[in-house]
């Protein structure tokens, strides 16, 4: 019997977030995924740094891949340092890479890493979303949404 997914994820300290995402494409499912990552690369996420702004995820010969995100080299790490933009390898189970793939070919839609995050077991993880490109409109739409909800805010706040 499988377990019941959580709704959401145990991150207990958020290292990377992508805040652009949110406005910039449709969220439809998430994924929790490990990475596959080198010790200086752990040290580095452990002091707060990294960042996914500009990344992306791939599925290229049945495993998933993160792209483009900056993990700096570790500030006391010697020869044996890591490259900062190297594409890492995400640990899904295989039915969840299949149902990836098959999201990105036939439905166009784009897995954007979320977040990357320790868990409460202390293990470095990366939040994906599978995802569909909002258009200029849909964005204008986004926008008036959030001011009308702030201006909603402040109506309350005065009256209240």
């Amino acid at each position: 019997m499988a377990r019941p997914r959580p709704l959401e994820f145990d991150k207990k300290k958020i290292v990377a977030e992508n805040r652009k995402a949110r406005f910039e494409y449709f969220l439809e499912e998430f994924f929790e995924a490990g990475i596959a990552l080198q010790g200086t690369e752990v040290k580095s996420l452990r002091f707060g740094e990294g960042s996914i702004a500009e990344s992306y995820a791939e599925v290229r010969d049945g495993q998933a891949w993160l792209v483009n995100a900056n993990i700096p080299e570790f500030s006391h790490g010697n020869r044996f340092n890591h490259e900062p933009k190297r594409p890492r390898k995400l640990l899904l189970h295989q039915r969840q890479v299949e149902k990836l793939q098959g999201a990105v070919a036939r439905e166009g839609m784009t897995l954007i890493p979320m977040s990357i995050y320790f868990n409460g077991r202390g293990r470095a993880k990366v939040e994906l979303a599978l995802a569909k490109g909002k258009k200029t409109h849909d964005k204008r739409e986004s926008i008036k949404e959030r001011d009308w909800k702030r201006e909603q805010g402040r109506i309350l706040r005065d009256r209240g």
